[in-house]
């Protein structure tokens, strides 16, 4: 496997521990639909959280989270529009990021909730 596919696998596993450790509730890892994958599906009270996880071995080219663009919020929102109408869902929604740097030393977790928006 890649280096970058298992620092990816690594950051996944960190974000949805730490996103148990608050609360939430996984519901599902690497979703897909078609050619669509949203990385965590996790609710928390009434909220259905789509969350995006990027990790770097680095900030060298910037934070993680600098890296989920516009077409990356697109392909997130149909993958969860998807997600919603499959499971018949009535939950407010709230797209996160979980940006993770995994140094040599210590691992950073950056969780921004409610990164982006969309609307109907």
């Amino acid at each position: 496997m890649a280096e970058h596919n298992e620092t990816g696998e690594k950051g996944e596993e960190i974000a949805a521990n730490y996103l148990q450790n608050k609360g939430f509730v996984v519901l599902e890892k690497n979703w897909r639909f078609k050619n669509l994958e949203a990385d965590i599906i996790a609710t928390i009270s009434k909220t259905l959280v789509i969350a995006e996880v990027k990790t770097r071995k680095s900030n060298y080219f910037g934070e993680p989270e600098t890296f989920v663009n516009k077409q990356k919020q697109k392909n997130l929102i149909k993958t969860a529009h998807e997600y919603i109408q499959r499971n018949k869902l009535d939950l407010e929604v709230r797209f996160d990021i979980v940006s993770i740097i995994l140094g040599d030393s210590q691992t950073k977790i950056n969780h921004i909730e409610d990164a982006f928006s969309f609307s109907h």
